[in-house]
C-alpha cells in the first residue's frame, strides 16, 4: 500500500492517478472544494473514495490512527464527498466535491483528515488455482493495493501558527556530498505549511540558490519536523567560507512570505 501525503506540488500524481490540488483547506466562508481527478494510465480503473486519518512523525512520515490525540480534531464528522466511487477510462477527467458542513459549536482551532483514493482491481480470487482441475495445487497470490490521499483542513475561529527554524548542521558524506540538517518548530493551533529555501552566501561575489523543497507541513499533532536537504554542488567544489540562509517561505503564491529564517557560518 502506498501513502502519499502533505505533497509538495499543486497536482499530485502517483501511479496513473493524477489529483489536483494536493491539499484542501477551508477557512473563512469557504463551503465546497472541487478535487479533479484524471486517468493517466492506458487501463479503465476504478478508485473508491473515503476518509482516514493519520499522525505526522517527526521525520515527516505518518503513521494511522483511529482516534484524535489530545487536542487534536477530525475533520470528517463536517465533510461530505461524493461521488464515492469513480470508473476512469484513460485520459478520463472527473470532479470530486467536498463539502464542509459548519456547525455553530465548532471549537477553534484546526481540523483534519485525509481523503484517501483506492484502487479497485477486478483481482482473481486468492487461493486454489485453475479450479476444477486439481485441487491438490494451491497458490498464493500477493497483490499490491495503491492508494493515495490528500489531506482536508478546516480552519475555524481565531487560528494562529508560528515556525521557527532551529539546530542547522552541515554533514559532509564520501568528500563529494553535503546535506543540511535543521529543525523546523510549529507553535500555536493550526498547522504550518510552506517551501523550504537554502541560499549559499559567499565571501564575496554574490549568494546563489543551492537547495529547495516545496510543500513542507507540520501539522498539529506534531511541534517539530526533522529536515534533511541534500545540497547543489554548483561550483564542483564543496561549500565553504561563507554563509546558509535557509528560509521557510509560503508556498504557490506569486508575492513569497518569510516566515521563517535562520543561518549558519560554514568554513
Amino acid at each position: 500500500m502506498i501513502f502519499i501525503l502533505g505533497l509538495c506540488y499543486s497536482s499530485l500524481a502517483q501511479g496513473d492517478l493524477l489529483i489536483t490540488p494536493s491539499r484542501v483547506v477551508f477557512e473563512g466562508s469557504k463551503q465546497k472544494e472541487e478535487v479533479n481527478l484524471v486517468n493517466t494510465g492506458k487501463d479503465t480503473a476504478t478508485y473508491s473514495i473515503s476518509f482516514v486519518q493519520y499522525n505526522m512523525k517527526e521525520d515527516g512520515s505518518f503513521v494511522l490512527i483511529e482516534k484524535p490525540d489530545s487536542g487534536q480534531m477530525f475533520a470528517e464528522p463536517f465533510l461530505r464527498i461524493f461521488p464515492r466511487q469513480v470508473t476512469l477510462a484513460p485520459g478520463e477527467p472527473q470532479v470530486i466535491i467536498v463539502q464542509f458542513r459548519r456547525k455553530p459549536d465548532m471549537a477553534d482551532g484546526e481540523y483534519r483528515s485525509h481523503l484517501y483514493f483506492r484502487s479497485e482491481k477486478n483481482y482473481l480470487p486468492l487461493g486454489i488455482k485453475n479450479k476444477g482441475k486439481d485441487t491438490t495445487l494451491v497458490s498464493i497470490q500477493l497483490i499490491p493495493i495503491f492508494g493515495m490521499s490528500i489531506p482536508v483542513i478546516i480552519r475555524t475561529g481565531i487560528g494562529k501558527g508560528i515556525s521557527t527554524l532551529s539546530n542547522p548542521k552541515l554533514e559532509t558524506y564520501q568528500d563529494t556530498i553535503q546535506t543540511l540538517k535543521f529543525t523546523l518548530n510549529r507553535t500555536g493551533n493550526i498547522s504550518v505549511y510552506g517551501d523550504i529555501l537554502v541560499q549559499y552566501i559567499p565571501l564575496q561575489g554574490k549568494p546563489y540558490q543551492v537547495g529547495t523543497i516545496a510543500g513542507i507541513g507540520v501539522y498539529t499533532n506534531l511541534s517539530r519536523r526533522n529536515i534533511a536537504i541534500r545540497l547543489k554542488n554548483i561550483s564542483g567544489k564543496l561549500l565553504a567560507n561563507g554563509k546558509l540562509k535557509i528560509q521557510y517561505i509560503s508556498n504557490g503564491e506569486s508575492k513569497k512570505v518569510v516566515y521563517a529564517e535562520t543561518e549558519m557560518d560554514i568554513k
